[in-house]
């Protein structure tokens, strides 16, 4: 839960910042001016609402520059506000709005940011049960043959049933299972790369660059996983297999996602993400999942 006390806690700030704002505001207009930025904002109101009338007032604050507050932006503050107050559900369909009818606004990557958190919080909690199912273990099963008719990963497997390695499967045994059919979007003029369920936006991962040519639009499919240590394969089963270097390879056209390290060399062709986004990501995803690059404005 550490997660929705780092976000409420930085809506409260933003939400108090806000109200300070507006208090200063208010006594600049009807009591003193305060001069900086207010000034600005509404040249000497207070001298104003003193020796002018009231429709004078309103002429002068039409004519004056005020705050241009996008509609995004005055849903993002709502939504921090509803966050603040412990109305979570709320909070995250107001930001659900800004990433699907203000995409634009300059407040949207802050709010796909937030719900972000708020997905990755449940979707890989064991406790939140949505999309998350029990398989009991069957006489022949193994892990693979699980992952395989579950549509899900060892890595997913092991992540859900608090695992560092494998173990040995007895016939009865439960484990929490959870199907990995998330579509990845690719936008390189945004240097966005997020995940979805069907039209439901779950996370959002930078790009911080793009080697090689800008991929053309279209779609595709992930071909591999791989899990690498000393330039050798490591399979999910293997000890050492939490120290590897993690990267996924697109089928066609041919490229592949890889952890950003300024030290390296880069390969002929990549995307580039945060080496812990792409740990977070390869959790999520499976040989198959569908890969759609869409060429979009910034």
């Amino acid at each position: 839960m550490r997660i929705w006390l780092t976000i409420k806690i930085i809506a409260g700030i933003i939400v108090l910042g806000i109200a300070i704002f507006t208090g200063m505001l208010s006594y600049h207009i009807a009591v003193k001016p305060l001069g900086g930025v207010f000034a600005k904002i509404i040249p000497e109101a207070g001298n104003v609402m003193r020796d002018t009338k009231e429709e004078d007032f309103s002429k002068m604050l039409e004519a004056s520059e005020m705050p241009d507050f996008e509609p995004g932006d005055r849903a993002f503050q709502k939504a921090l506000e509803l966050i603040a107050l412990g109305k979570i559900r709320e909070g995250r369909e107001k930001l659900m709005a800004i990433i699907n009818v203000f995409s634009s606004s300059p407040s949207a990557p802050q709010a796909r940011r937030i719900v972000s958190m708020m997905n990755l919080d449940e979707v890989l909690s064991s406790d939140f049960r949505t999309g998350k199912n029990t398989y009991k273990v069957k006489s022949g099963d193994s892990y693979f043959a699980i992952a395989g008719h579950n549509e899900t990963s060892l890595d997913m497997i092991m992540h859900l049933n608090n695992m560092m390695q494998l173990q040995n499967l007895k016939i009865g045994d439960e484990l929490t299972v959870m199907s990995l059919n998330y579509r990845i979007l690719i936008e390189p003029q945004r240097n966005s790369l997020s995940l979805w369920d069907d039209a439901k936006f779950i996370c959002d991962y930078p790009i911080l660059k793009i080697q090689g040519a800008v991929p053309a639009a279209g779609t595709t499919v992930i071909a591999t996983r791989r899990a690498e240590l000393g330039g050798k394969i490591v399979s999910p089963t293997a000890a050492e297999y939490r120290s590897t270097r993690k990267s996924i390879a697109l089928k066609n056209p041919a490229i592949q996602i890889l952890p950003y390290d300024e030290g390296n060399e880069p390969p002929p062709r990549g995307l580039f993400i945060k080496e812990a986004d792409l740990e977070e990501l390869f959790l999520l995803t499976r040989n198959g999942n569908v890969v759609e690059i869409r060429i979009s404005k910034k």
